[in-house]
C-alpha cells in the first residue's frame, strides 16, 4: 500500500514540506483511540533472538531510526509504534538555527537516494529537552549532538559539552556528529588531534555524572583506509564506546541522475542506495582491522532486509535506516527484524 499509493502521492510534493506533513499526519493518527495498537500489530516484532546488549544498554531489536528524521525529538513516542528498537534524535545544537537556505532537500528517484544540505536545522537544546521530558520509555533514545554553524573554531568543544550536559539526563547514549558535510568549518572536525581533545573533554564531563552514558562517533563514508586506521586508533586511545558508519557522502560517482540534475541540486550529503556498498565496506574494514574490538552501528543505503543482513555480516552490531524508511515505508522495519530472526534460527 505504501509504495503503491502513499509514496507516489508524497513524492508529488517538495521533500521538506512533505516531511513536516508526515509528522503532523502521524501525530494526528496516533491520537485516534486504538490506532497505536493497530500500528504495533502491523509493525512491531518481538523475539528473544532480536535482543542486543551493547555498551550497557538492552535493545529490544537491532533496527533503529537514524538521526536527522526526528531532529527535535517531537515524534519518537509515536515512531516507537512502528517497530524500531531505538531512535536517534538530533542533530541537536546549543542554540536553535534555521540551517541552510531552502531548497535544501532533493530526491534522486532513479537512484533511490536523497541529497540534503539542511545544515543542522533544529530548534535547539532547550526545545529538545522539553520534548524528551515527555518520553514514555518505550525504547532506547540516542542523542546526536553538534555545534552551531556560527560557532568559532575555538568554541566547538564548548558547544558539544553544552549539548552533552543538557541532554545527559534524558538520552541513553550520545553520538558526536563530526562528519556532516553540510556545516561550516568542517575540516577541524576531522582533525585527529582535535577529535582527541573533543572526546577527552566529553568523557571528563561524562565522569561527573552518577550514571555515565555511552559515547559514539559518527564518521563519513568517504574516508580512505589510512583515515579509517586513525579512527580505529582513536577509539582505542580514548576508549570510545563505538562508531556509527556512516554519515552521508559527498561522492557523486556512478549515479543515474544526470550531470545537469546534479549541478542543479548543488552540494550536499548523499544518502540512500548509492552509498550502500561504500558504507558496508567501511563497516567491514573497521570490524576486521580492529578485530571487532568495538561495536559498530551500520547505516547507509538500507532499503531491504538483505541490505541490513549485509551490514550485519560485514560487522555491524546494530543498523539504522532513514532514506530507506522514506522509500520503502514502515514495513521495512518488520521485514528486517523477521529476516534477522530467520537467520538466527537457521
Amino acid at each position: 500500500m505504501y509504495k503503491l499509493l502513499i509514496r507516489p502521492f508524497f513524492f508529488l510534493f517538495d521533500p521538506e514540506k512533505i516531511h513536516h506533513f508526515t509528522f503532523s499526519l502521524i501525530r494526528f493518527l496516533s491520537k485516534i483511540p486504538g490506532l497505536n495498537s493497530v500500528f504495533k500489530t502491523l509493525y512491531v516484532v518481538e523475539n528473544e533472538s532480536l535482543e542486543r546488549h551493547l555498551f550497557g544498554l538492552q535493545f529490544k531489536n537491532p533496527v533503529g531510526l537514524a538521526a536527522g528524521f526526528d531532529k527535535n525529538a517531537v515524534l519518537y513516542n509515536e515512531l516507537a509504534n512502528f517497530g524500531f528498537g531505538f531512535i536517534e534524535i538530533g542533530t541537536v545544537t546549543p542554540k536553535g538555527q534555521i540551517g541552510n537556505p531552502k531548497k535544501r532537500l532533493f530526491r534522486l528517484k532513479d537512484d533511490q537516494g536523497i541529497i540534503n544540505r539542511m545544515g543542522f536545522n533544529n530548534e535547539g537544546l532547550e526545545a529538545a529537552i522539553t520534548q524528551l521530558k515527555k518520553n514514555k520509555g518505550q525504547l532506547i533514545i540516542g542523542g546526536n549532538i553538534g555545534k552551531n554553524t556560527d560557532t568559532k573554531p575555538e568554541d566547538y568543544t564548548k558547544d558539544y559539552l553544552e549539548c552533552f550536559n543538557g541532554l545527559h539526563p534524558y538520552v541513553d547514549y550520545f553520538v558526536l556528529n563530526v562528519s556532516c558535510p553540510n556545516v561550516g568549518s568542517h575540516a577541524k572536525l576531522n582533525d585527529k588531534d582535535y577529535l582527541l581533545e573533543l572526546i577527552s573533554e566529553v568523557q571528563k564531563a561524562n565522569s561527573t555524572f552518577a550514571k555515565q552514558k555511552p559515547i559514539l562517533l559518527k564518521i563519513a563514508p568517504d574516508l580512505n583506509n589510512n583515515q579509517l586506521d586513525e579512527i580505529i586508533d582513536l577509539v582505542k586511545e580514548t576508549n570510545l564506546d563505538g562508531v556509527i558508519a556512516s554519515n552521508t557522502s559527498i561522492d557523486r560517482s556512478e549515479l543515474k541522475a544526470t550531470e545537469e540534475r546534479l549541478i542543479e541540486i548543488g552540494n550536499g550529503g548523499l544518502s540512500g542506495q548509492p552509498i550502500k556498498e561504500k558504507s558496508r565496506q567501511v563497516i567491514q574494514y573497521l570490524s576486521k582491522k580492529s578485530n571487532k574490538e568495538f561495536p559498530i552501528i551500520g547505516v547507509g543505503g538500507i532499503h531491504s532486509a538483505q541490505d541490513a543482513l549485509d551490514k550485519i555480516e560485514a560487522g555491524a552490531d546494530l543498523v539504522q535506516i532513514y532514506t530507506g524508511f522514506i522509500y520503502e515505508g514502515p514495513k521495512l522495519i518488520r521485514r528486517i527484524n523477521n529476516a534477522i530472526i530467520k537467520k538466527a534460527n537457521q
